[in-house]
C-alpha cells in the first residue's frame, strides 16, 4: 500500500476531474477504523468520494477489476461501453490500455478485490477484517447491479451483506464498527456526508444487517435529494 501514491491520486481526482465540495465534514471520524457506504453513480462516485474524503480509503472492488486477464472485458463492458458508448473494435483497444494503467494502480493503492464465489467472499471479509483491526477505513458501493435503478436517486437498493463487517470486527475485537453514508451529487459538485450508523452487538445479528443497511440507504436517499433541492442535508437518525 503506497500512502505517497493514493495521496497523488486523490488530488489528481481532485484538481483534474471532480474539483467538487465535501460537505458534513463534521461528521467525519478523525481516523479509522470506519465503513463508507456510498451511493456508485458508475465511475463518478469513487472518484469524487476518493477526491473529497479525507481519510485513507480501502475501497471495496470488483476481484476483475484487478485481474490483468480478466480486466480488459470486465472494463470493455461496464464502463468503455456501458458508460462511455464506444463499440467495438475500438471499445476491446481502449479497455486493454486502460486496465494496463488501472490494474497496477488500483492494487498499488490497497483496493480489496470483492468475489462472487463463496471462498473468495470469505476472503474478501477476511482482509477487510484484518484492516479494519489495524484501525483502517473501507469504502463500500454496495448496490445491487442486478436490480433497476431508481430514477429518483440514480441507484438500486443496496446488498445487505456487507454489514457483516460490524459482527466480525466486534468478534475480534470487542469494539463497536461506525458506518458513515456518503451521497455523490454530480449536478451539484458535492460529496455529503451523513450522520453515523453504529453496529450494535446486542441486536440478533441478521435483523442488525437489514437495520444497519436499511439505515444508510434511506439517508443517502435523502440526502441525494435535498441535493438535488440544492438543499444541505442534516438528517436526524436512531442509531
Amino acid at each position: 500500500m503506497n500512502e505517497t501514491l493514493y495521496r497523488f491520486v486523490s488530488w489528481g481526482f481532485q484538481e483534474l476531474i471532480w474539483g467538487g465540495d465535501l460537505l458534513g465534514a463534521d461528521e467525519l471520524p478523525e481516523r479509522g477504523p470506519a465503513v463508507f457506504v456510498s451511493n456508485h453513480l458508475g465511475a463518478l462516485g469513487p472518484i469524487a468520494v476518493g477526491a473529497s474524503v479525507p481519510l485513507r480509503l480501502h475501497a471495496w472492488i470488483h476481484a476483475d477489476m484487478l485481474d490483468p486477464l480478466l480486466a480488459p472485458d470486465y472494463l470493455r463492458r461496464d464502463f468503455v461501453e456501458g458508460q462511455l458508448h464506444l463499440t467495438r473494435p475500438f471499445s476491446d483497444w481502449l479497455a486493454r490500455v486502460i486496465s494496463r494503467i488501472h490494474v497496477p494502480l488500483l492494487r498499488a493503492v490497497g483496493c480489496i478485490p470483492v468475489h462472487n464465489t463463496p471462498e473468495g467472499l470469505a476472503e474478501t471479509f477476511r482482509l477487510s477484517a484484518d484492516l479494519l483491526a489495524q484501525g483502517e477505513c473501507l469504502l463500500i458501493f454496495p448496490e445491487n447491479p442486478n436490480l433497476p435503478v431508481d430514477p429518483r436517486f440514480h441507484m438500486t437498493p443496496f446488498k445487505k451483506g456487507f454489514a457483516r463487517l460490524g459482527e466480525l470486527y466486534y468478534e475480534r475485537t470487542k469494539k463497536i464498527l461506525p458506518f458513515y453514508p456518503l451521497a455523490v451529487h454530480a449536478e451539484s459538485f458535492t460529496v455529503r456526508v451523513g450522520q453515523v450508523v453504529r453496529y450494535n452487538p446486542l441486536g440478533e445479528p441478521a435483523r442488525e444487517r437489514l437495520r444497519i443497511t436499511g439505515l444508510l440507504e434511506r439517508t443517502i436517499h435523502e440526502m441525494y435529494l435535498r441535493a438535488s433541492e440544492g438543499e444541505i442535508v442534516q438528517v436526524p437518525l436512531t442509531n
